[in-house]
């Protein structure tokens, strides 16, 4: 309930600020929080370090402190889904290479979009929706049934429609089967069926979804990231289609493509650590 009531009052709060003003009394807040969060702080400095082991510790410091401020950020945009149109994504938004999701679905096997937590992929998932397209996500059920609903009525609002993580693969079958557009993270493993892949030099466990899927159904897998400029505008930017390659087993078929999106996603985070909100120990498990 605690967590819900938080929710709704940064809602309010975005809500009836100007975005900029808001942008500004939410980092003030996350600096505030910052100072206490001394887990958080630990945790965002080993993964940093983890990736950027040349760095010294003032350089990790500062990528850091901007994780922390651009997460509050984050979630300002999130909370303010209900003023998000057309306009608003014209005006603050560049879009790169969307042709690639034509292009893909153009098979009509459905499309694979693999992306990440770097950025704001809540608000990239949401301007695929305004886009027209047919679009899913997979996501997490929140353990308190109100949190839960207030996230998805959120999504909803402007056309992106949940899968809970509980019933994805059934749904996401159907879903391609359909020619729909589904978005799936590909850092971080919700289904304890990851599997361990070697991740900035260290092993890791990953999701195999994105690739087990595009093995099964032959949907193409579009890498898609939302990433904020340093004027607070954002790009969306697909890169291009690719399946497993033609004369592999089904097994080597499937590590080619585990590889690859692990690959894409190490590139993404190391041109945007700042954007990268992972609170957890990431080598950790594995």
């Amino acid at each position: 309930m605690f967590n819900y009531i938080l929710y709704r009052l940064g809602q309010f709060i975005a809500l009836s600020l100007p975005l900029k003003l808001g942008y500004r009394v939410a980092v003030f807040i996350c600096g505030l929080r910052y100072i206490f969060a001394y887990k958080d702080r630990k945790i965002v400095t080993e993964n940093l370090k983890a990736i950027f082991p040349l760095k010294t510790s003032r350089e990790i410091r500062k990528i850091r402190i901007a994780v922390f401020r651009n997460f509050a950020k984050y979630l300002i945009d999130f909370f303010r889904f209900e003023r998000l149109n057309l306009e608003y994504v014209k005006e603050n938004i560049k879009l790169e290479n969307t042709y690639y999701i034509d292009k893909a679905l153009s098979k009509g096997k459905g499309v694979i979009i693999l992306s990440a937590h770097i950025g704001n992929w809540e608000l990239g998932g949401v301007v695929v929706a305004l886009l027209g397209y047919p679009f899913w996500a997979v996501a997490l059920v929140h353990k308190h049934k109100r949190v839960n609903d207030f996230f998805n009525s959120q999504r909803a609002s402007k056309g992106m429609k949940v899968i809970p993580l509980g019933r994805a693969v059934r749904a996401s079958l159907d879903i391609l089967k359909n020619n729909g557009v589904l978005a799936l993270a590909g850092d971080r493993d919700f289904s304890e069926r990851g599997i361990v892949v070697d991740f900035f030099g260290r092993p890791a466990i990953l999701p195999q979804g994105p690739a087990a899927l595009s093995l099964k159904t032959g949907a193409s897998i579009v890498p898609g990231f939302m990433t904020r400029n340093n004027d607070d505008t954002f790009t969306l930017r697909f890169e291009e289609p690719f399946e497993a390659a033609a004369g592999l087993n089904k097994n080597d078929c499937l590590m080619q493509l585990i590889r690859r999106c692990t690959n894409i996603i190490e590139n993404y985070i190391i041109e945007y650590p700042e954007q990268w909100y992972m609170f957890r120990q990431f080598w950790k498990e594995a």
